[in-house]
């Protein structure tokens, strides 16, 4: 699947944290937003989304798009499959993207 990031998102000042990432269109919940992309990684850094596999071992992506901007919500409005992100629900234009870090996420 591909998606053109840029015609559906742009990163703004968040009031969540530094920068986040906001809708420009409504998003129907279910429909696919874009992937995760950027190089492997073996260590953590800020823009690191860490998949875990069928064999139990993760996989670091050092996010290079528009979707390393998307900021921590415990009721978040997306999700990552893997590196595939979904709408959770509706999601009104500049709206700001928001998807749950984990339990392991400390503010």
């Amino acid at each position: 699947m591909t998606c053109d990031l840029d015609k559906l998102f742009y990163a703004d000042n968040s009031p969540i944290h530094g920068q986040g990432l906001f809708t420009k269109c409504d998003i129907k919940a279910g429909h696919y937003l874009g992937e995760y992309d950027g190089p492997t990684v073996t260590e953590n850094d800020t823009y690191v989304l860490w998949v875990q596999v069928e064999d139990g071992n993760w996989i670091g992506r050092d996010g290079h798009n528009l979707l390393r901007y998307i900021n921590h919500n415990p009721r978040p409005n997306a999700e990552f499959q893997g590196y595939e992100l979904y709408a959770l629900t509706d999601i009104p234009a500049d709206a700001e993207l928001t998807i749950d870090y984990g339990a392991e996420f400390h503010p």
